[in-house]
């Protein structure tokens, strides 16, 4: 006999009353477990840390333009642009002004003024040194034959390096004829050596370097008063495309010549200074 509808038990119903009669007896315990046991969802969160990402402003054109603004421009940058130029007396008066500036009043940076008619025609950077010297001294022969004082010389020609002026003495011989030419700088050769030959022979040429030249005076082997002509070799560049003026340690020994009697013979016209 088929039982009706009514009486069949729903497959739903009955598991509801398990799920009530389970929870009845376990709901306890389940809520301690979610109370102890922490969530590992949260968990895993809370352990990975977070990444942080610096964004670097960009270089803009303006930055890039300072950049190039501070790079201090070489010599060579300088004479790509334009053809070197032969130097003139007012250069050699500006450097002086520009290095005793810092440490000197006004009335003793006018004392340092060479008067223009110390300075003879400079280099027009078509000259070699012989003709040069030639044209700034036509009366040289007559000169040197007068010349008879010893720990002197009546020409003095002041470059950068021993080499440079090995270099000169080889040029020169088409001007100095029959004169005596002496080597006046450090290399190979002792300070005292040169003070016995400067004492020794009559010497009417002297190429060196300005600091040998300022310890020969200093040390009273070279008296500068007889001097006639102090020629600087001013436009001729080393490997590095500097002048000697433009070497600060060459620099500074022109000027503390300059200032061991030079300034004083220029301003009594008996010498005269030649930009080679």
């Amino acid at each position: 006999m088929r039982r009706p509808k009514s009486w069949e038990p729903s497959v739903q119903s009955t598991q509801v009353e398990a799920e009530a009669s389970d929870g009845e007896g376990g709901g306890d315990t389940e809520m301690t477990q979610k109370e102890t046991v922490p969530d590992p969802a949260l968990s895993k969160k809370t352990k990975q840390p977070k990444e942080c990402f610096l964004i670097q402003p960009k270089e803009t054109n303006k930055d890039a333009t300072k950049t190039r603004k501070r790079r201090k421009k070489k010599i060579t940058d300088i004479l790509a642009k334009s053809e070197p130029k032969p130097g003139t007396p007012e250069d050699l008066q500006k450097l002086m002004k520009d290095y005793y500036s810092s440490n000197r009043s006004v009335i003793e940076l006018e004392e340092l003024n060479i008067p223009d008619s110390c300075f003879l025609k400079s280099n027009d950077l078509t000259h070699s040194l012989s003709s040069y010297l030639k044209e700034i001294c036509p009366k040289w022969v007559k000169l040197r034959k007068s010349h008879s004082e010893k720990k002197s010389v009546l020409m003095l020609i002041i470059c950068s390096s021993a080499i440079r002026a090995l270099e000169l003495i080889r040029s020169v011989t088409a001007f100095r004829g029959d004169s005596k030419v002496m080597k006046l700088f450090a290399k190979h050769i002792k300070v005292q050596e040169q003070v016995k030959l400067l004492e020794k022979r009559v010497v009417h040429l002297g190429v060196g370097t300005p600091g040998r030249i300022k310890e020969l005076v200093k040390q009273g082997g070279l008296n500068l008063n007889p001097l006639k002509f102090l020629v600087f070799d001013w436009n001729w560049r080393d490997q590095k495309l500097r002048r000697m003026m433009d070497i600060p340690e060459i620099r500074k020994e022109v000027f503390e010549l300059l200032e061991m009697g030079v300034l004083n013979l220029c301003k009594s016209e008996s010498l005269k200074l030649g930009l080679f």
